[in-house]
């Protein structure tokens, strides 16, 4: 994993802060591929589920697009967050297939230079794209201005597309200094009204307390880790697809 952090003053990151500011910085991830697909049919993988309900209606498309957060550091590509996403939105009975386009390392800047081609590379149409970035420009020192331009050009693109987007918030840490903390931390929220985008604030927030639930580098989440995440988010995912009379005039 490489590491390099410059700022305007010097940052000290230890336990928990490691995790909000370094989020996602990993160089190493297993492959995935932008326009691929996420784990699998199967509809009774999820392991936080009971008893499955059966998968009913239309494909519902998803594009996960992050960093390594998404592109799974260090597990397999079957305990990515994507592909364990999918199983627990099929074992809800939601027809899911959740394409994995995290990368790990990505900054926003990097994001908004790939997204025409990973929404181009998509078969269909996406129902909902999870925009998930931000943990590396915090760890750059990247100024909030610069992500905030990265993320509205984004924004605009999937926009004119006419694609439903879910924002996955990060948070700065306090010793980034009061200011640089309130203008990241509240640009997803200015952001997701701006574009009426759905909005989780923190995504991490089930987990960056537990040491646990992070790999040894305390910044990637284990798979038990990934799991408490998937659980965590799984209504607010479900929530931010549109309905069925939505996608279906989507693809037409």
């Amino acid at each position: 994993m490489r590491i390099s952090v410059w700022s305007k003053k010097p940052l000290k990151l230890t336990a928990p802060l490691l995790v909000l500011a370094l989020a996602a910085c990993g160089s190493e991830a297993p492959d995935t591929v932008a326009a691929g697909a996420g784990s699998g049919d199967s509809p009774t993988a999820n392991p936080q589920a009971g008893t499955p309900v059966p998968v009913e209606g239309p494909e519902r498309r998803i594009v996960a697009f992050g960093d390594s957060l998404f592109a799974g550091y260090n597990v397999a590509k079957d305990d990515s967050y994507p592909a364990k996403l999918q199983d627990a939105l099929r074992a809800a009975g939601i027809n899911a297939v959740v394409a994995n386009a995290g990368i790990s390392g990505d900054t926003s800047s990097a994001g908004r230079q790939r997204l025409a081609f990973t929404l181009d590379a998509q078969e269909e149409k996406p129902d909902l794209f999870i925009l998930e970035l931000g943990g590396n420009d915090l760890l750059r020192g990247i100024e909030p201005d610069e992500t905030r331009a990265n993320f509205v050009a984004m924004l605009d693109e999937l926009k004119a597309r006419e694609i439903p987007v879910l924002l996955m918030g990060m948070r700065a840490p306090p010793n980034y200094g009061p200011e640089y903390q309130a203008e990241f931390d509240g640009m997803y929220g200015d952001l997701a009204r701006e574009y009426g985008a759905a909005l989780i604030p923190f995504w991490l927030e089930d987990v960056y307390q537990e040491p646990d639930l992070f790999q040894s580098d305390r910044i990637h989440p284990t798979e038990e880790g990934i799991d408490r995440l998937v659980a965590a988010t799984l209504e607010q995912v479900s929530a931010a697809l549109p309905q069925d009379e939505e996608a279906s005039s989507a693809a037409n």
